[in-house]
């Protein structure tokens, strides 16, 4: 018997369970783009929590002021609509579109500028 095999295991290669047939997600520059404002807002101290979503659909990432609240700020990605208004979209705390757009820095351009506010401000 092979190491690592168990006594009922017929040595067939099993896919990883992370990441799902066709499920849209974060690339690397896109999530570090996103941690990095998020990264700051904690340091600011505007967010607290955060939560990720993955789907057929739709890549989302929801920033929280605390964590038993609605998100204050939720990013989603959503390539399905890149042809039309830009797969990019920020929702505000009440579900309201903030923004849309065809590139994440321009999306995350409003709270961005929030987080000039907060540190002038102080």
């Amino acid at each position: 018997m092979a190491a690592g095999l168990g006594a009922g295991t017929s040595g067939q290669v099993v896919s990883f369970p992370g990441r799902a047939r066709g499920q849209i997600g974060f690339e690397r520059k896109e999530l570090q783009r996103i941690l990095d404002l998020y990264g700051r807002m904690v340091a600011a101290g505007q967010w607290r929590d955060y939560a990720m979503d993955f789907d057929k659909n739709a890549a989302s990432f929801a920033a929280f002021r605390r964590t038993a609240e609605r998100p204050q700020a939720r990013v989603e990605k959503r390539p399905a609509l890149r042809n039309k208004q830009g797969m990019w979209t920020l929702f505000g705390e009440h579900g309201q579109v903030l923004k849309r757009g065809h590139e994440l820095a321009g999306v995350l351009a409003p709270m961005e500028r929030r987080l000039l506010k907060a540190v002038d401000g102080d």
